[in-house]
């Protein structure tokens, strides 16, 4: 894209590290416009509290051409205190979510980075919410949301993304997963900018089920959609047992691996490059990415919280807007 690219930025839980890491991001510069979408009185007490600047200029909607950070200002119910979860602030979290999807849709944002949020105080303050996946997937109309970790040398995607795990099984059915390889597909393609991708797919049982004996997850669907999406002319490989699916001879061959449930694919990635690791939202009409770790309620205010995974979220933002760019103006 010729101009830089706007990304909005939502620090996410006030009482954790997530402002903290806003506020070493917009220390440095970066090939985009930041609009970091948050409190005021929050971002001055932390930045006080960890004796870093603020020098935000006010969102109007538009960049101009003397600032590359600005805030887009939403209040708090309550003030903070720093390392102690409230969930009377849980709808203020939500309220910053909210903002940025009207943005994203407004075309005013170019994507989204999202600070960690805390499922369980949200959810104390009588808010259903099962993670940020799932929120914004319904408040785009997004039919079919795929998380997506990556990280130098490595993407994950997962079936399956916040569910207990006496559940998968049951929601690893044909339509779903041909659904998912469709998005996975579709968005290696236009925002990652792979103009084939080679998919490896995890079986959901051990050893990928034995030949039935494990289970007939892998014969009765799995196996089946991977041959529907052969069919059609895609690289699509598997089902191959989890445990042998992530040794670097089978990633070398691969752009993808989409793991059956959350614990199976996940663990794997942040043992492999966890500062580094990116959540990036597939299937949703914006670009959305987003840190690899928690609130760290501990770490708050302390000035010892590591941004490096803000840091690759954003970069990655823009390199997905960039390429997305790229995209709508190929004929």
């Amino acid at each position: 894209m010729s101009k830089l690219p706007v990304v909005a930025v939502t620090p996410g839980e006030p009482a954790g590290i997530g402002p903290d890491l806003c506020l070493r991001l917009i220390r440095q510069q970066h090939d985009c416009h930041v609009v970091l979408i948050a409190d005021p009185q929050l971002l001055q007490q932390r930045a006080a509290l960890l004796d870093l600047p603020l020098d935000l200029a006010l969102w109007s909607g538009r960049p101009d051409k003397q600032a590359r950070t600005y805030l887009a200002p939403v209040t708090a119910d309550q003030a903070t205190t720093v390392g102690q979860l409230n969930p009377a602030n849980a709808s203020y979290v939500l309220k910053t979510l909210e903002r940025a999807v009207t943005g994203c849709l407004a075309a005013e944002f170019d994507a989204l980075v999202t600070g960690p949020v805390h499922k369980g105080i949200i959810n104390d303050a009588g808010i259903p919410f099962t993670g940020h996946t799932e929120f914004l997937a319904q408040r785009s109309g997004a039919e079919q949301p795929v998380m997506l970790l990556t990280c130098p040398g490595l993407r994950v995607a997962l079936a399956t993304i916040h569910l207990p795990l006496a559940q998968v099984s049951r929601h690893i059915t044909r339509p779903h997963l041909q659904r998912i390889l469709e998005v996975l597909h579709h968005d290696l393609r236009s925002r990652f900018a792979i103009p084939d991708p080679t998919i490896l797919v995890c079986g959901l049982n051990p050893h990928a089920g034995e030949g039935g004996h494990l289970g007939r997850e892998e014969i009765d669907v799995i196996g089946p959609v991977i041959e529907q999406q052969q069919a059609q002319g895609r690289r699509v490989l598997g089902p191959v047992p989890a445990d042998t699916a992530f040794l670097p001879a089978q990633l070398a061959k691969v752009d993808a691996v989409l793991a059956m449930y959350h614990d199976q694919g996940l663990p794997v990635i942040k043992h492999h490059d966890f500062a580094h690791a990116v959540n990036v939202t597939l299937g949703l009409p914006f670009i959305r990415t987003s840190v690899d770790h928690g609130t760290a309620l501990q770490l708050a205010g302390t000035g010892q919280a590591d941004p490096s995974s803000l840091l690759a979220a954003l970069q990655l933002a823009v390199q997905l807007a960039q390429h997305t760019a790229k995209a709508v103006m190929r004929p």
